[in-house]
C-alpha cells in the first residue's frame, strides 16, 4: 500500500508531488542501502533504531535469498532515478567527501603550525641559549634565573605530546649528561616546582624513562628545606646546592598562591618514591590556609606570613597574581585525588561563590562578564591576564559534576578572555585590563601605558583548550588560531624564538622585550596544539589533571 506521507492522487500542486515522489524513491533507496551496510558490518542497532531495519531469518537459505533480493532491489531503485537524481546523489555526496577532506587537512594544518612554532622557537634557543634558562632572541643571547636549563627541561612534555622525537631526543641527552642540580644557588620554590619538578613527572609518565623519575627524586628532595620553618608555611627561596632555605630579603611573607600551588607534584612524588614526607610537607600547608581567619566567602589574602603562619595584607582580595592557583588547585588536589577529598571540593565551592558575590561584575557598553579586585571593601575593575586561567578551571570542575552554572560563567568570562585579545590593535591581550563600567562609555577595555606588554602567557589558550573538549564548539579553535596568527605576526623573531612586546595597542612599533619565558614552550604552545586536536584521548582529561605548568599528571585510583 502507499507510504502514509506519499502525495495523494489529485493534488493541486502537481510540482510538490514530484518533488515529494522523489524524495520517496531517494528515502527508499538509502533505507536499503543502510540495511545492506548494517548488516555487511555486522553492526548492532540500539533498540530505538533497530525497528527501522526489519529482518527475519528462518534458515540459512531464506537469509542468502533474502540478502540477494536487497542488493537487486537497491540497484533497482538507482537505475529507476533519473540521469538527473543520480548526478544530484552523487554531487552532494562528492560535496560531503570533500567538506570531511577539507576539515582535516585544516585539522592538521593548525597542529602543523603548533609544531613548526615550537621548532622555530626551538631553534633560536639551541643556537643561543641551550642549556641555559631563557632566550633572549633579539639580542641572540640567553638570560639565567637558576642557571638550571629551565626552558629545556620545561619544553620536555611538549615535545613529546606534539611528536617532535628528534628535538626531544636531544633533550634527553642533555638531561642524561649534563643536567646537575648540586650547585649552590638560590631557586624559587614554587617556580621549580612547577615547572622543573611537574615537567620531569610528567615526562617520566609521558615516556615510562625512568631517567626523568631519577631526576625527579633529586630536585624534589633538595626542595624540601623550604618547610623546615616554625609555622610549616615554606620560605620562598631555597639553595639547592647547600640544602638551605630563607624568604625573600624584602619581607618575611610567601604569597598564598605560591606555598598552596606545588601540592600536585609533591603528593605525585610521595606516590611514586612511597616516601610520606613530600606529601605531609605541603598538605599540612593546605590544613592551616584551610582554618585560618581572614578569608571573605572562601577567599583569600595575598601572602601568609612564614613566621607565625597568618595571613597579611588582609582585606585585598584578586584572582590574579599571587592568589589565582590557590584556586585551581583546590579543585586539581580533590581531582588528583580520585574525588575523595571533600575539604578541597567544599573549599572550591565557596571560592566560586565568593567570587560570583564580590567580584563578578560587567562592562560597559557590552556586558562582558569579568572577574575584578577587592580591596578592604573597593571595588576595582582591574583584571589580570592571569585570571583567564578561571573560564577552564570553571570548565573542568562542570566536566567532574559541579553545577551547570559554572560551565555558564566559564562562557561568559571565556569570551571575556577573547575580547582583551580581539580589542587590542595587535590582537594580543596586554598584562592587565581595566574594564570600564560607568554610563555612556563607548569601549569596554581600557589599558594603562604601564600595563600594555603580553608576556606570551598560556591562561586564555589553556581555557580555550578545555572550553573547546568538553563543548565542541569550534569557535574556540578559530579564536586560539587568530591568537597564534598574532603572535607570529607581532612577536617571532626571523632568526629564531619569540619574543615577549612592550605594546599591544601599537602594532606598527609593538617594541619587543627579547625575553622568551619558559612558559612559551612548556605551556602556550602545548595548549595551542591540545585545542587544535580532534583527539579526545590525547591527554585526556578524565586520566590527567594538569599542574599550574600545564604539565598533566595521572589522576590516582580512588583505591590509593
Amino acid at each position: 500500500g502507499r507510504s502514509s506521507w506519499e502525495p495523494r492522487t489529485g493534488s493541486r500542486n502537481s510540482s510538490l508531488n514530484q518533488f515529494l515522489k522523489i524524495y520517496h524513491n531517494h528515502c527508499v533507496f538509502y533505507m536499503f542501502v543502510f540495511s545492506a551496510v548494517v548488516e555487511r558490518r555486522g553492526i548492532m542497532l540500539p533498540p530505538s533504531r533497530r525497528d527501522f531495519v526489519s529482518l527475519t531469518v528462518s534458515e540459512s537459505g531464506s537469509y542468502t535469498n533474502s540478502k540477494q533480493w536487497r542488493r537487486q532491489s537497491c540497484w533497482r531503485k538507482w537505475k529507476q532515478l533519473s540521469r538527473l537524481q543520480r548526478s544530484l546523489i552523487l554531487f552532494t555526496l562528492m560535496l560531503l567527501l570533500l567538506f570531511l577532506v577539507f576539515l582535516f587537512l585544516s585539522a592538521e594544518s593548525r597542529l602543523e603550525a603548533v609544531r613548526e612554532a615550537f621548532r622555530h622557537a626551538w631553534k633560536g634557543y639551541k643556537n643561543f641559549a641551550w642549556g641555559h634558562d631563557e632566550l633572549k632572541p633579539i639580542s641572540k643571547s640567553y638570560g639565567e634565573w637558576f642557571g638550571l636549563g629551565l626552558t629545556l627541561i620545561d619544553a620536555l612534555d611538549t615535545m613529546w605530546i606534539l611528536g617532535l622525537k628528534e628535538e626531544f631526543a636531544e633533550a634527553r641527552q642533555w638531561v642524561a649528561k649534563e643536567l646537575s642540580f648540586d650547585k649552590n644557588v638560590d631557586v624559587n620554590l614554587f617556580e621549580s616546582t612547577i615547572r622543573i619538578l611537574g615537567s620531569l613527572l610528567s615526562t617520566y609518565h609521558l615516556t615510562g624513562d625512568s631517567l626523568f623519575l631519577e631526576k625527579a627524586k633529586d630536585i624534589g628532595s633538595r626542595l624540601m628545606p623550604a618547610f623546615n620553618t616554625a609555622s610549616k608555611i615554606p620560605y620562598s627561596d631555597v639553595n639547592i646546592g647547600k640544602g638551605t632555605a630563607h624568604p625573600p630579603q624584602w619581607t618575611s611573607d610567601s604569597s598564598v598562591a605560591e606555598v598552596t600551588s606545588i601540592q600536585l607534584e609533591f603528593r605525585e612524588l610521595s606516590r611514586l618514591t612511597g616516601d610520606p614526607k613530600y606529601k605531609l610537607a605541603v598538605m599540612e600547608v593546605m590544613k592551616q590556609v584551610h582554618k585560618l581567619d581572614g578569608k571573605q566567602d572562601g577567599l583569600v589574602p595575598m601572602f601568609i606570613n612564614t613566621n607565625n603562619g597568618l595571613f597579611t595584607h588582609q582585606g585585598m582580595y584578586t584572582l590574579g597574581a599571587r592568589a589565582d592557583s590557590y584556586y585551581e588547585y583546590l579543585l586539581k588536589q580533590w581531582i588528583q585525588g580520585g574525588k575523595t577529598e571533600k575539604e578541597f571540593l567544599d573549599d572550591y565551592l565557596q571560592a566560586v561563590e565568593g567570587v560570583k558575590k564580590n567580584l563578578l561584575k560587567k562592562s560597559t557598553p557590552s556586558g562582558l562578564a569579568f572577574v575584578g579586585e577587592l580591596s578592604h571593601g573597593h571595588f576595582s575593575p582591574k583584571m589580570d591576564h592571569l585570571v583567564c586561567f578561571l573560564p577552564g578551571t570553571l570548565a573542568l570542575g562542570a566536566h567532574y559534576g559541579l553545577p551547570a552554572d559554572h560551565m555558564e560563567l566559564a562562557k561568559q568570562l571565556m569570551e571575556t578572555c577573547y575580547q582583551m585579545y580581539a580589542q587590542m590593535e595587535t590582537g594580543l591581550s596586554p598584562e592587565i585590563a581595566h574594564f570600564n563600567m560607568h554610563e555612556g562609555s563607548t569601549q569596554d577595555v581600557d589599558v594603562k601605558i604601564a600595563d600594555r606588554h603580553n608576556l606570551l602567557r598560556p591562561e586564555t589558550v589553556e581555557s580555550l583548550f578545555y572550553l573547546y573538549r568538553f563543548t565542541k564548539d569550534k569557535k574556540y579553535q578559530q579564536w586560539g588560531w587568530e591568537i597564534l596568527q598574532n603572535f607570529n605576526k607581532y612577536t617571532r623573531v626571523p632568526t629564531g624564538g619569540y619574543t615577549s612586546i612592550n605594546n599591544v595597542r601599537d602594532p606598527a612599533s609593538p617594541n619587543p622585550r627579547d625575553k622568551m619565558e619558559s612558559f612559551f614552550l612548556g605551556e602556550t604552545l602545548k595548549y595551542f596544539y591540545l585545542l587544535f586536536s580532534e583527539d579526545p584521548n590525547l591527554i585526556s582529561l578524565d586520566k590527567y589533571v594538569f599542574n599550574t605548568e600545564a604539565h598533566p599528571l595521572p589522576i590516582w585510583p580512588q583505591s590509593e
